[in-house]
C-alpha cells in the first residue's frame, strides 16, 4: 500500500472508457494545484488514458497500484 494521502477520492469502478478518464479531469479541474487525487479503477484503459493525459495536461501521476483487476491511480494537480 503507498502512503499518500489523497485530497480527493473518484470511483470510477464499473464505467467504460473514456467516462474514467472524463471524470477524472473533471475532477482534478476543481481542485488547488498540489492537491492529490486517489483514482479507484477496474478497466485496464484508464489507467493508460489518464497517464497519456497527464502527459499532457502536467498534471502528475505518483503512484499505480494494482490489487486484482482494480487500479489504484494518485495524481497530483499541477
Amino acid at each position: 500500500m503507498v502512503g499518500i494521502i489523497p485530497d480527493a477520492i473518484l470511483d470510477v469502478r464499473g464505467e467504460i472508457c473514456p467516462i474514467p478518464l472524463i471524470r477524472t479531469k473533471k475532477q482534478i479541474d476543481q481542485m488547488a494545484r498540489g492537491k492529490i487525487l486517489k483514482v479507484v479503477a477496474n478497466t485496464p484503459e484508464a489507467t493508460q488514458n489518464i497517464d497519456a493525459w497527464t502527459k499532457k495536461s502536467g498534471d502528475k501521476i505518483l503512484a499505480v497500484e494494482n490489487q486484482g483487476n482494480t487500479s489504484i491511480i494518485y495524481l497530483k494537480k499541477n
